[in-house]
C-alpha cells in the first residue's frame, strides 16, 4: 500500500468503490488523512462500510474544505453528463483527479513508464513488467491492469511503476510525469466519453504532459492519428522513438518478416516468442523493447524476457496442447475488432464463437474466413452468426462451450495435418451463459486442460 501521510492536513471525497476507489479509501483511512467516500450503489457502500471505511453521501457537503475529488475513471466527470458530484466539486473550484495522480504525488521520485493506446495496453505493461521484473529491476505494475494505483508497494527513487492507463484515467492527472510514455495506436473508441475522436484523441496525448527533454515518448505510428501526435512530439524536442509494421523506421524500431528490429539492426526471432502471435502482439512487443531499452536494460535481458513471458490470462492464452493441436484462449475477445486480431495470428483454426453478439456480428471478419477449417457456434448469437457464415465456411451448432470444445477437440484431431488451434475467440459478450469473460475463459481452460493426452501450456490457473 503507498503511504500517503504527505496528504495530512487535507481532505478529500472518494467517488465510485470499485477496486480503485476501495484502494483510495483504505490508503486514505491508514495515513489518517480526512475523507468520506460514496458510491451510488449499495451494494458498494455496504462493502466498504464492511471494510471499515468512512461512507458517507457528499450531498450538501461543504467543498470550501475539501482538497479534490478522488473519482473512479469509470464516472463521467464532464462529458456527456457529470456526476452530480463531479459538477458539485466544479463548481466550487475543486480539483477532479484519480487514484494514480495520489500515487505520483506519494511516490514523486520514482519512475513511472506509463502505457496508453486503443488497443494491447494490458498485453504491452505486462510484458515490459515481466521483462524489467526478469532483469531485476525494482517495480510494480498496475493502474488499469491488475491491482489499483494505491496498493502497489512503495518503491522510491530506485523503482520503476509500470501503469498501463486508459483515457478515463489520463484526464485526471494534474501532476504525474512519465518518464517514458507508450503510445501503441489509435482507433475509434470511447467516443460516449468523449464527444468525437479529436475528444477520445485529446485525452490520450495528457499521457506526454509535463514530459520534458529527458524523457522519452515510445509512439507507434501505423495509423494516421498516431502519426499526427509523433509529429507535435518531434516539434517539442522531446525524445520520440517511432514504432512502425512491414517497413524500417528512421530512429526507431520494426517488424518485418518476423523479425524484431531495433534502430542500429539489432534483430530478434519471433518465432522464439510462441506467447505473443500477430503483427498486433508484435507491436506490443517493439514499444516495449524501446522502453526497456530506455531504461538500460540490456538487450540479451530483454530478448530473455520475450522469451519467457506467459502471456495474460483470456487474450490469447495458450492454455494445453494434444499432439500438434494448441488450444487457445481469447475469452476477452467480445468484439468481433478483438477476435481479427486472433483470427490474423493463426492458419488452421477450430474456432469456438458465440454469446451476446455485438453490432455487425461477425460479418467484418470475412477476411479472414478463409483460415477457418470449421466454426463452432454456441449462445444467443447461434443463429445469427450461422446467417453470416453460410455458403463461406462450414459450421456446427453445438449450443453451450463444453460441447464446442468437445466437437472441435474431435475434429482437430482427426483432420489437422500439421499445426493447428482450436481458438475460442467468441466476438460475444459472455453474460448469456457465463458471469464474464474471465469465467467463460477459466471454463475453457479447465476443460481443455483435461482433455485425454492434453499437455498444459502457459500459466498453471
Amino acid at each position: 500500500m503507498i503511504d500517503l501521510g504527505i496528504l495530512k492536513g487535507s481532505s478529500f471525497v472518494v467517488l465510485g468503490l470499485a477496486r480503485s476507489g476501495l484502494a483510495t479509501g483504505r490508503a486514505l483511512k491508514a495515513a489518517g488523512v480526512d475523507y468520506i467516500c460514496w458510491d451510488d450503489n449499495a451494494v458498494s457502500r455496504d462493502a466498504a462500510v464492511a471494510a471499515g471505511l468512512n461512507v458517507a453521501d457528499p450531498a450538501g457537503i461543504d467543498w470550501s474544505r475539501i482538497a479534490a475529488l478522488v473519482i473512479s475513471p469509470g464516472i463521467p466527470s464532464t462529458f456527456p453528463e457529470p456526476h452530480p458530484v463531479a459538477a458539485a466539486a466544479r463548481a466550487a473550484g475543486r480539483k477532479i483527479i484519480c487514484d494514480v495522480e495520489l500515487l505520483a504525488r506519494a511516490q514523486d521520485k520514482a519512475k513511472y513508464v506509463a502505457i496508453t493506446g486503443t488497443n494491447g495496453k494490458s498485453t504491452t505493461t505486462a510484458l515490459i513488467g515481466h521483462i524489467l521484473a526478469a532483469a531485476g529491476v525494482r517495480c510494480e505494475v498496475g493502474g488499469n491492469i491488475g491491482r489499483g494505483a494505491l496498493d502497489l508497494a512503495p518503491l522510491g527513487a530506485d523503482g520503476v511503476y509500470v501503469l498501463e492507463l486508459s483515457s478515463y484515467q489520463l484526464e485526471l492527472l494534474e501532476t504525474f510525469h512519465a518518464y517514458i510514455a507508450v503510445w501503441l495506436n489509435i482507433t475509434p473508441d470511447h467516443i460516449d466519453r468523449h464527444g468525437d475522436l479529436a475528444g477520445y484523441v485529446a485525452a490520450k496525448e495528457n499521457i506526454f504532459a509535463r514530459q520534458q527533454v529527458h524523457d522519452c515518448a515510445v509512439i507507434g505510428i501505423d495509423d494516421e492519428p498516431s502519426r499526427a501526435v509523433y509529429a507535435k512530439l518531434a516539434q517539442r524536442g522531446i525524445a520520440t522513438v517511432p514504432v512502425k509494421l512491414e517497413m524500417p523506421v528512421a530512429g526507431g524500431v520494426s517488424y518485418r518478416a518476423g523479425m524484431l528490429i531495433d534502430a542500429d539492426g539489432y534483430m530478434v526471432d519471433f518465432a522464439d516468442v510462441p506467447t505473443l502471435p500477430g503483427d498486433h502482439n508484435a507491436q506490443n512487443a517493439a514499444c516495449a523493447w524501446a522502453a526497456c531499452r530506455w531504461l538500460n536494460v540490456p538487450r540479451e535481458e530483454i530478448v530473455a524476457g520475450l522469451k519467457t513471458y506467459p502471456g495474460l490470462p483470456h487474450r490469447q492464452e495458450r492454455v494445453a496442447s494434444v499432439g500438434t493441436v494448441v488450444y487457445v484462449n481469447d475469452s476477452k475477445a467480445t468484439n468481433a475488432d478483438a477476435t481479427a486480431r486472433a483470427l490474423s495470428s493463426y492458419r488452421d483454426i477450430y474456432w469456438i464463437l458465440g454469446g451476446q453478439a455485438k453490432e455487425g456480428g461477425v460479418a467484418p471478419l470475412a477476411p479472414w474466413f478463409d483460415r477457418i477449417r470449421h466454426a463452432f457456434l454456441i449462445g444467443e448469437a447461434t443463429e445469427l452468426f450461422a446467417g453470416q457464415l453460410e455458403g463461406k465456411i462450414t459450421y456446427s451448432r453445438c449450443g453451450d462451450l463444453k460441447s464446442a470444445l468437445d466437437a472441435a477437440h474431435e475434429r482437430a484431431q482427426r483432420e489437422a495435418k500439421g499445426n493447428a488451434v482450436v481458438l475460442l475467440s467468441p466476438a460475444c459478450a459472455s453474460w448469456d451463459q457465463w458471469k464474464s469473460y474471465e469465467h467463460r475463459g477459466d471454463a475453457f481452460r479447465a476443460m481443455a486442460r483435461a482433455l485425454p493426452g492434453a499437455q498444459v501450456l502457459g500459466r498453471a490457473a
